[in-house]
C-alpha cells in the first residue's frame, strides 16, 4: 500500500482544485496536470490557436480604394445637384420678382418696373414715384439681386421685336397689366439655354426649357380673317 507524505498530499490537493476549476470555466492548459493519476493531459494537435482574425493588408487596400471611391461620386453628385439648384433658385427668384411686380400692380394704381442690367448681370425692383423713369431712386428699391456665373443672362427680346444684348432691359406693370411682353433667355453652367416669357395679355411669367418663339403682335394686314 503507497504511503503518501503530507506534501504529496498537498499537492495533490492542489491538482484536484485546479482541474475543477478548469472543468468549470472551459480553460485549455497544458502547464499543470488535469486528471487524479497526476500525468498531464494529452495535448491536442491545433487545440490551442488564436481565433481571431484581422484583415490582411492587400483588404485594407481594397476596402480603402472602394470607400474613396463612393465618397467621390457622391461628391462629384453633390456638386452637380448644388449646381442646378443654384441655377434654379436664381431664375425663379427672377419669376418670382416678376410675378409679384404684376400681382402688385394689378392690386393698386401704382407702377412697378423690373430692370435687368445685361452689363452688370443684375437685376432691380422698384416702385416707380416719379415721373422720369431713367433715374432710379435708393428708396424705390424693392428687390434687388445679382446673377451667378451658373446663371447668366444672355439677351432680352420685347414682342415688338426689340432686342436687348449688352444694356437694360426694362419690363413695366402697371394697373391694366406688362407694358410690353418678351423674353430673357439665360443659360445656365451647361450652356443650355431657359426663356422666361412675359405674357402682357394674362400677365403670366412662365419658365421654359430651350430658346423658344416668342409669339409677336400682327399688323391688321397680317391677320387673314
Amino acid at each position: 500500500m503507497p504511503i503518501y507524505s503530507a506534501q504529496t498530499h498537498t499537492d495533490y490537493v492542489v491538482r484536484y482544485a485546479y482541474c475543477v476549476m478548469h472543468t468549470r470555466f472551459n480553460m485549455r492548459n497544458t502547464q499543470y496536470p488535469c486528471c487524479r493519476s497526476g500525468r498531464p493531459a494529452p495535448v491536442k494537435t491545433g487545440a490551442i490557436r488564436n481565433t481571431r482574425r484581422g484583415f490582411t493588408l492587400t483588404e485594407l487596400v481594397v476596402v480603402i480604394l472602394m470607400v474613396s471611391l463612393f465618397v467621390m461620386l457622391a461628391q462629384v453628385n453633390l456638386f452637380g445637384l448644388l449646381r442646378r439648384n443654384t441655377f434654379r433658385a436664381q431664375v425663379q427668384e427672377l419669376v418670382s420678382t416678376m410675378q409679384m411686380a404684376a400681382s402688385a400692380a394689378a392690386e393698386s394704381n401704382r407702377r412697378y418696373e423690373v430692370i435687368i442690367d445685361l452689363a452688370e448681370q443684375s437685376f432691380v425692383l422698384r416702385q416707380i414715384t416719379t415721373p422720369d423713369l431713367s433715374q432710379v431712386l435708393e428708396e424705390e428699391i424693392i428687390v434687388e439681386n445679382n446673377f451667378n456665373p451658373n446663371c447668366r443672362v444672355v439677351y432680352v427680346q420685347f414682342d415688338d421685336g426689340e432686342y436687348t444684348i449688352d444694356s437694360r432691359a426694362k419690363f413695366r406693370a402697371g394697373h391694366s397689366g406688362w407694358a410690353y411682353g418678351g423674353k430673357i433667355v439665360l443659360l445656365d453652367e451647361k450652356e443650355q439655354p431657359y426663356s422666361i416669357v412675359v405674357n402682357r395679355l394674362n400677365r403670366m411669367i412662365t419658365l421654359k426649357q430651350g430658346n423658344v418663339e416668342l409669339l409677336e403682335p400682327k399688323f391688321k394686314d397680317e391677320v387673314p380673317f
